[in-house]
């Protein structure tokens, strides 16, 4: 039976936010045939997501010294056993069908490796807003997103909270990227450069917006931090399609 692991890093978690990720988690309705796993993994070695969650057979508690979110996330993607890979940060939404979605769209195109959806900013009023500049329904070829990425200072045209990636892929690229506040941007970069991706019109997540997030934090926009990761990320881009020319 193919599963879908659902990745949660968890750090001073606020109870009422993770228990809506919960629940939008626990909802997702499957295609036949597929089982979900919910890997909670805790950045620190207390036991706070356990006692929060409870015990579930669908749900997997880690947890590991404080190395922050990247480090957290690779741990819990070393324990999952899934075909997919789907992250959930611990104060976002998963809207129905979400999962089911990216299991489609994967499982009909053996060639992509990786999928992304629309997503709405979810307001501290409980009310949403979109984005303007979603990309078309369908097939982002390879290659496309880095373009798009640089020719925009640095923004990409998917929102990179939404990435549900092959297992394969994920750990051939080593997970997430280990740089401050842009780790799944330098995941979905990176798989954009090697295979194409694939992009769903439906709101696939409710992006949390509220003080507390970490993108919200003044160190996540510093000006010399921000430049070294977005040059880290743009140089491992340009050194994997370079690579990918000599394999192939």
């Amino acid at each position: 039976m193919p599963t879908i692991s659902v990745i949660t890093a968890v750090y001073h978690p606020d109870p009422d936010y993770l228990h809506e990720a919960r629940t939008s988690v626990a909802a997702q309705e499957l295609p036949p045939g597929w089982s979900l796993e919910w890997l909670v993994q805790e950045d620190g070695r207390s036991d706070t997501a356990e006692q929060l969650l409870g015990a579930e057979p669908w749900i997997n508690h880690g947890r590991n010294r404080h190395g922050g979110q990247a480090i957290t996330r690779n741990l819990a993607l070393a324990s999952s056993r899934g075909a997919l890979v789907r992250n959930l940060d611990q104060d976002d939404v998963l809207t129905p069908g979400a999962l089911a979605r990216d299991i489609a769209a994967l499982d009909a195109h053996p060639d992509i490796g990786w999928a992304t959806s629309r997503v709405l900013d979810l307001l501290p009023d409980g009310s949403t807003g979109g984005f303007d500049h979603d990309p078309q329904v369908g097939r982002i070829e390879r290659g496309e997103t880095v373009q798009h990425w640089r020719a925009h200072g640095y923004r990409l045209p998917v929102h990179p909270t939404t990435l549900c990636i092959r297992r394969p892929l994920a750990v051939a690229l080593g997970g997430w990227m280990a740089v401050p506040g842009s780790e799944d941007t330098g995941l979905l970069i990176a798989a954009s450069v090697l295979t194409t991706g694939w992009f769903t019109g439906d709101v696939g997540l409710l992006y949390r917006k509220w003080p507390g997030q970490a993108s919200a934090s003044p160190d996540h926009t510093e000006t010399i931090e921000w430049q070294a990761r977005m040059s880290l990320i743009s140089e491992r881009a340009e050194q994997l399609a370079r690579l990918n020319t000599l394999v192939t």
